[in-house]
């Protein structure tokens, strides 16, 4: 696996009451809980702009059964150091139900909330980033050129948060809307380069707006930490198989891009106003309607529109062995639906927001 490309996750989780379903500020008692423990794990959980939510990040792997019981291991210490607080950890991107979101104490949290206001205040969401190994910063700004038709669909398979302060907001990814409203998230431009790359990023912190460059929020952007393209456009996923979905595709896309690049292929040229279009589209519809397909930029049915995306990325699956898992991955998420619409279908089931978190609890574990 040595010509492997490795992939790492971060996944931000929800804190909760463990029998009320609603929003707890545990997350330093959580850390606290973590840091005591022996395996480790103050060196994998972090702390958020809000109190009531967690991250933890895997290693890098080349194998993906590997990341799959990483992330399941995670999930369920997260859950454990919860437990001892009468409290639970669920992937959810939104709380159901209403919450009084608490920002952390901390010098640059503090600094979001006086800049940023009810934007920062209402920023409790939870999301999923994917990390995946480039070789230099030219290859990675190559592979962002070439893959930001494609993070559309990704935000729908992942949808995972229709429900806002215990309404339905008609979307599926109410996340992402939310998301939206920090100044640099969202599509990009065609870069071209590497040196034009960090040019706009520069271009960005010197303009005052932002504290620095970690917050470029980019749907897919170059990391500051790490030699990897981080695609950030998902939703955290209800069912740890579908983030392991996402980080196989995602690989996929990142090996297609290179080879099209070192072939001489240029990036399709899509503006901006465009792929804002199709993102909004996806936050909407998740897999439950039209999505607009990345080659005609024109509606399609969402079933073909991701199935697209597995074809295209056909070729570096087979390379990697990955493409049966992902097969039938793929069509377990089609026919069971996204975290949305499995929120949906259980509110229906359980008639309550808080039954729904309660079998999200549960199914965060699964």
């Amino acid at each position: 696996m040595d010509d492997v490309r490795s992939v790492g996750v971060e996944e931000e989780l929800l804190l909760v009451d463990a029998r009320t379903g609603l929003p707890r500020a545990l997350s330093a008692a959580v850390l606290a809980a973590a840091s005591r423990d022996q395996q480790g794990n103050e060196e994998v959980f972090e702390s958020e702009l809000h109190r009531q939510q967690l991250e933890f990040a895997t290693r890098p792997r080349t194998d993906m059964g590997d990341l799959d019981k990483e992330i399941r291991r995670w999930r369920a210490e997260a859950a454990r150091h919860a437990e001892g607080l009468d409290a639970a950890a669920v992937a959810l991107a939104t709380s159901p139900l209403e919450v009084s979101p608490s920002i952390g104490t901390g010098e640059r949290h503090q600094w979001l909330a006086e800049h940023f206001g009810l934007t920062a205040q209402e920023q409790l969401t939870c999301g999923c980033h994917i990390h995946v190994a480039v070789d230099s910063d030219e290859e990675g700004v190559a592979v962002l050129d070439r893959i930001r038709p494609w993070l559309s669909v990704l935000l729908a398979m992942s949808a995972n948060s229709p429900f806002w302060q215990g309404g339905d907001t008609t979307y599926s990814s109410y996340r992402n809307r939310v998301w939206g409203r920090w100044p640099s998230a969202g599509p990009v431009e065609v870069f071209g380069s590497a040196d034009r790359y960090h040019e706009q990023v520069r271009d960005m912190t010197a303009s005052g707006v932002l504290k620095d460059a970690g917050m470029v929020y980019f749907d897919a952007r170059l990391s500051r930490t790490y030699p990897t393209v981080e695609v950030r456009v998902a939703d955290v996923c209800l069912d740890p198989s579908t983030t392991v979905l996402l980080a196989t595709l995602i690989r996929g896309l990142v090996e297609t891009a290179v080879r099209q690049w070192r072939d001489g292929e240029p990036p399709a040229r899509h503006t901006v106003a465009l792929l804002r279009l199709a993102t909004w589209r996806a936050a909407r519809s998740g897999l439950d309607g039209e999505l607009i397909h990345p080659a005609t930029m024109r509606p399609a049915p969402a079933e073909a529109v991701v199935r697209a995306l597995f074809d295209h990325v056909r070729d570096a699956l087979e390379d990697t062995g990955d493409i049966l898992p992902a097969q039938e991955s793929l069509t377990t998420l089609l026919k069971t639906g996204n975290g949305a619409h499995i929120q949906r279908q259980l509110l229906q089931r359980t008639g309550s927001l808080q039954g729904v978190v309660t079998e999200c609890v549960r199914r965060t574990l699964d």
